[in-house]
């Protein structure tokens, strides 16, 4: 006889993970969140929208990528929740949104309940530090589409900002200052040519890397940093300019997105070390400058724009609140690039 289970899929099992995974979420929870009993959707309380003016809702929606491979792979799944959270939510603040919910979306070839909870765990754990709630989220179970440990998951996020305070490229202007944002490594941009280079140096992940002083798998699975309350306050508190969220593409790649078309960010490589996971895969893969330019972050997580007189403020600010930043460049006449010097 044909059933569901077997089939593949396991209801129960579904069942113990969303039990789990409840406290976790309930991290992230903000006061506007409405329960819905049934289930079925998220609610968010929109009259907290009526201290606005002009509520822009700005949304964004993203995966994790191949890094979720290595994941697996390294049976390490606490983090990587974190990583796409990253992804989604601090792609809002760029343009000074206040990031207010997401959900998420899981693939997996077998559900066990553990490893979901551990996922939505640090799905969870991003809202909470990103100041936005985690307001629902899909487990779908694919056997035969998908191996028993495999996953992937993507999700969806919704900010607001006042559309008179909106950030950007029309607000930046020739002398401002361009601050790098630290990094916490290689975030979730790259992981393909970073797998290709394990692959071809036959490298271990449990390998202690001298480097690190760890093993080379804990360093490449080292969570995304999350920007959005620190971007936000450096707003509220200081002029602002624009931001840019330095994914796939590189530095030169995003900030030049931020950029008017008659002005250019001229950089200085020598403002910042370059930590010692690029240079570890640089090494290991043989990969040239320019290859490393445009696939990783390097360092810059993050890139504010800023009028030069509270540059000196705004790294103040961001030191207080434990996070590292320096002049990576200037605002000069050109033709809407970021470029090294």
């Amino acid at each position: 006889m044909s059933t569901y289970e077997a089939a593949g899929v396991d209801i129960e099992a579904g069942e113990r993970a969303v039990e789990l995974m409840k406290d976790k979420v309930a991290r992230s929870r903000r006061p506007e969140v409405v329960d819905d009993a049934s289930g079925f959707a998220g609610l968010f309380d929109a009259s907290a929208l009526l201290r606005y003016k002009r509520p822009l809702l700005a949304t964004s929606t993203d995966g994790v990528g191949t890094k979720v491979m290595l994941a697996q792979q390294y049976g390490k799944h606490d983090t990587i929740g974190v990583d796409l959270v990253g992804m989604v939510l601090d792609d809002l603040v760029v343009c000074g949104a206040e990031p207010l919910f997401m959900t998420d979306y899981i693939a997996c070839g077998k559900v066990v309940p553990e490893r979901i909870a551990e996922i939505v765990g640090g799905v969870a754990e991003g809202c909470r530090l990103a100041g936005a709630a985690l307001v629902g989220g899909e487990t779908a179970e694919h056997p035969g589409a998908m191996g028993a440990d495999e996953y992937d998951l993507a999700g969806a996020g919704t900010g607001v900002v006042e559309a008179d305070a909106m950030l950007g490229p029309d607000r930046v202007r020739e002398g401002d200052v361009v601050l790098g944002l630290a990094s916490s490594g290689v975030h979730s941009n790259g992981y393909s040519l970073v797998r290709h280079v394990i692959k071809q140096a036959g490298l271990s992940l449990d390998a202690e890397v001298p480097e690190f002083g760890r093993p080379l798998g804990e360093e490449l699975l080292e969570p995304t940093r999350i920007y959005s309350l620190d971007c936000l306050e450096l707003a509220r508190t200081l002029e602002v300019h624009a931001y840019a969220h330095i994914t796939g593409g590189g530095i030169e790649g995003n900030l030049s997105r931020s950029l008017p078309s008659h002005l250019d960010a001229l950089l200085d490589r020598s403002s910042w070390t370059v930590p010692a996971v690029f240079g570890v895969l640089a090494g290991h893969g043989g990969i040239e400058r320019q290859a490393m330019d445009r696939t990783f972050n390097l360092g810059v997580g993050m890139a504010a724009i800023v009028p030069a007189e509270v540059a000196d403020a705004a790294i103040e600010l961001l030191a207080a609140r434990g996070l590292d930043s320096w002049v990576l460049g200037e605002v000069v006449a050109g033709t809407g690039q970021a470029r090294y010097r």
